[in-house]
């Protein structure tokens, strides 16, 4: 033994320097191409993707690269490192870091005008909405890049790659809302692509979407064939992602086939790449398929185990569709253990998740652990009412006239209240309406749509054609988004800032375009699931307007800040470097012709409602800047409410009192 330590260290130092060697050349290689392009900065992704592609899943060296292109305003080079960022954080879960690097990369796109990364970046941004289960803004951005690549007249084999990339991602949308054949249908028109392209990893994502949808169908052997297709195109390419994929797939068809004997090595395998990997949405599939198998096998305390273990990691990264399926395991091993008011517990959880209409077998199911979880309480209360039986004839028998007529009274104060609740709902759903109504008509101003169309008539008359189509188009994309607002209660904040924009656009033509209007909003804030009342900041951006800057006569400013102090709100704060409050009222009183701030009544109104379906109220601070005493503007702060909605025996409390 003693004679063996001399030997094996030289062979220890020879593979540290080996070691040593290679992470040094590496490095080296990577400042190399830098360097490169740092210098020649290249516009092309394919050139990009070919210079970096070695190095784009190693987030320092991506990071060192965003900050050399960003230092030399190479935005073509900086797109590519958010991107690839992104997809860093998208492999480990972090969705909403990986959506914020991608909306970054759209913008140093558009920047560079390069739409063959405005492609990339829009189904990036989609991938990551999609593996989130929020459906609505996957979908719009792979549309958005597909009609965006079709455009392109001359497409580039990137450009074409991407049209395969949306395809197969609006397939697998399809997928999630049960349009199989839909589905089918885009993944052959993604693999037709890939195939003339040669692109093996794409023919293995497709091949493997094809099995899916087959499988959802019903037909596995269709599905097992491609599955096995997929799996050999990623040996081929030596993806151990892919391969976590096809096993987990492989592994449910053995399933679904009863071949418990084949399925277990191959899901155990899966699970175990997952773990190497650490990706959690592939780990949260394998333990699934583990649970499902231990369950098949009927050894329901491993399964049980192993499911709650998805379960965890499927709740902390919001994978929908995996807590639903974890719900619904649990469901029928705590059905098997008899446990019924629990397994009813967690179907309930996989329902809500899923949010569809139960279909009449799921119904059936429910109904069957509802009678067993019933049957056995009452059981255990027999054998106690059995003894009281006889008494409790007798005083039934006493009572008879004291329950009757307590059961009229009861009905009778029933129906009262039932007419109260009634009148007070169609009340409410009036006031509701009559401020919709107060709200259109606050939007439509009849003095603001003369005004505006008064100044586009300006442009024509003096012959500037390019600002009067320019402003007439931003004053019918207004018009329409008003319209459309107001058929709707709640809007995105995304949808909401938008058509702030136009507002202030077609308003600055009166001030001969003196303002400096700005919008900053705190990245954090994902304003495409971010729910207010549609054109709640209108009237207090007209306050700032005509009460704050009309009378000023140049310098005027307003910014529209958006920020999140608090888990609990969105903070808006509108401030201006307006005239102030004080003297805005003494000008007011000395026209004769005063405009109304009626807008902002019905807004609070229209806030309050909104309010009543959050833990908290909205709040609302109006404030006078002042610089060594002397008025320099106004300060609006609104606290809009985006968390916790109130349990449905809370909402009728409150309505109530």
């Amino acid at each position: 033994m003693i004679s063996f330590y001399p030997k094996l260290l030289p062979c220890l130092c020879l593979l540290f320097l080996l070691y040593t060697f290679s992470s040094t050349a590496q490095e080296h290689g990577f400042e190399n191409v830098l360097a490169y392009v740092n210098q020649q900065q290249p516009t092309q992704y394919s050139e990009l993707d070919s210079l970096l592609k070695s190095f784009e899943s190693d987030s320092l060296k991506m990071k060192r690269l965003l900050l050399v292109t960003k230092e030399n305003k190479h935005h073509e080079g900086t797109c590519y490192a958010l991107n690839a960022l992104g997809v860093v954080n998208r492999n480990i879960s972090n969705y909403n870091t990986s959506i914020t690097y991608h909306q970054n990369a759209k913008k140093y796109a558009d920047s560079a005008k390069s739409t063959e990364l405005k492609i990339i970046s829009l189904n990036m941004i989609g991938v990551a909405y999609r593996r989130m289960d929020v459906i609505k803004p996957a979908l719009d951005y792979h549309t958005e890049a597909l009609k965006t690549a079709y455009s392109v007249i001359n497409p580039s084999k990137t450009v074409k790659r991407s049209i395969a990339v949306s395809q197969n991602s609006i397939g697998n949308i399809y997928m999630v809302l049960k349009q199989n054949d839909l589905a089918i249908n885009q993944f052959k028109k993604s693999l037709k692509i890939e195939k003339e392209a040669n692109n093996k990893l794409g023919l293995a994502i497709n091949y493997h979407n094809i099995g899916f949808a087959e499988e959802a169908k019903g037909n596995l052997d269709a599905a097992l064939t491609n599955y096995k297709k997929s799996l050999d195109y990623n040996n081929a390419i030596n993806s151990d992602i892919g391969r976590v994929i096809c096993f987990n797939s492989i592994g449910t068809i053995y399933l679904k086939q009863e071949n418990y004997n084949d399925a277990k090595p191959i899901i155990k395998e899966a699970l175990e790449k997952a773990l190497q990997l650490d990706d959690q949405f592939y780990i949260t599939a394998s333990y699934l398929n583990l649970g499902l198998l231990q369950f098949k096998l009927n050894d329901l305390i491993s399964s049980e185990k192993n499911l709650k273990k998805a379960l965890n990691i499927a709740s902390s990264y919001n994978l929908k569709s995996s807590v639903a399926e974890s719900n619904k395991l649990l469901s029928q091993i705590n059905e098997k253990k008899k446990k019924y008011d629990v397994a009813l517990s967690y179907y309930h959880k996989a329902v809500d998740i899923e949010n569809t209409i139960l279909t009449e077998q799921n119904l059936q199911y429910v109904n069957d652990i509802v009678i067993e979880y019933e049957n056995e309480n009452k059981n255990n209360q027999i054998k106690a009412l059995a003894l009281e039986n006889e008494l409790v004839r007798l005083r039934l028998e006493r009572n008879k006239n004291i329950l009757l007529f307590t059961s009229l009274l009861l009905a009778i104060i029933g129906t009262i209240l039932f007419i109260m609740n009634r009148t007070k709902a169609l009340r409410r759903d009036k006031h509701i309406l009559t401020l919709e109504q107060d709200m259109l008509r606050s939007q439509m101003n009849p003095h603001f749509i003369f005004n505006s169309l008064n100044s586009i008539k300006l442009y024509i008359i003096n012959n500037e054609k390019e600002n009067a189509v320019y402003y007439l188009n931003k004053f019918s994309k207004l018009i329409r988004k008003i319209l459309m607002a107001s058929k709707e209660k709640e809007t995105s904040l995304h949808d909401e800032l938008e058509t702030m924009k136009l507002y202030m656009n077609i308003e600055n033509i009166r001030f001969s375009n003196e303002i400096d209007f700005k919008i900053n909003v705190d990245p954090s804030i994902n304003t495409e699931v971010t729910k207010i009342p549609s054109l709640v900041l209108q009237p207090f951006l007209e306050n700032s307007l005509w009460h704050g800057l009309s009378s000023k006569e140049d310098n005027k400013k307003i910014e529209l800040n958006v920020t999140k102090k608090s888990p609990n709100y969105i903070t808006v704060e509108i401030v201006d470097n307006g005239i102030g409050r004080v003297a805005s009222q003494k000008i007011n009183k000395q026209k004769k012709l005063q405009r109304n701030s009626v807008g902002i009544d019905i807004t609070k109104a229209r806030l309050a409602n909104f309010s009543e379906a959050f833990e908290n109220s909205y709040s609302l601070k109006i404030e006078d800047l002042y610089n060594n005493d002397l008025p320099c503007g106004t300060k609006i702060t609104l606290q809009i409410p985006v968390k916790k909605l109130k349990s449905n025996f809370q909402s009728l409390a409150s309505k109530s009192t």
